[in-house]
């Protein structure tokens, strides 16, 4: 066929075609990169305030002196709802931490001063929770 035929129509240069949109899965591997971001965000920032939280109140368990007010122990239990809501995978317990957290957190601003026996049941609590989350066994991803 020569290019003066009349059956095919002459073209010129071809226009850039539209680039290709992403798939379904293109998609969700973007999402789920983003929800991974938020995820360690969440976790950095939940861990660093239990560790800022925690630490005055064994420093204040080992010191023998007063917590001043209870900001410690609101930052404490607000990473805990933090890092739980980050990185705990069964939705039950999740939100057993995090309502827990919650409730603690609200009971402490209502009563307005931390006593000596708090700080004990927080450290206890918080050598419980550690050692349940470090020795159980992680269930595999499935992808």
């Amino acid at each position: 066929m020569s290019p003066t035929e009349p059956d095919q129509p002459e073209t010129g240069p071809s226009a850039p075609s539209a680039a290709p949109r992403p798939t379904g899965e293109r998609g969700r591997d973007q999402d789920s990169q983003e929800d991974r971001q938020f995820n360690i965000a969440q976790m950095m920032v939940g861990t660093a305030m239990i560790f800022v939280g925690f630490l005055n109140v064994l420093l204040s368990i080992s010191g023998g002196f007063e917590i001043a007010g209870v900001v410690p122990v609101l930052l404490y239990f607000a990473g805990l709802a933090i890092w739980a809501h980050a990185t705990v995978a069964n939705p039950t317990v999740r939100y057993t931490v995090i309502t827990l957290s919650v409730t603690m957190a609200l009971a402490f601003l209502s009563y307005g001063e931390v006593l000596f026996w708090h700080k004990q049941l927080i450290f206890w609590g918080t050598i419980l929770m550690v050692g349940y989350f470090m020795f159980k066994t992680a269930t595999p991803d499935k992808t």
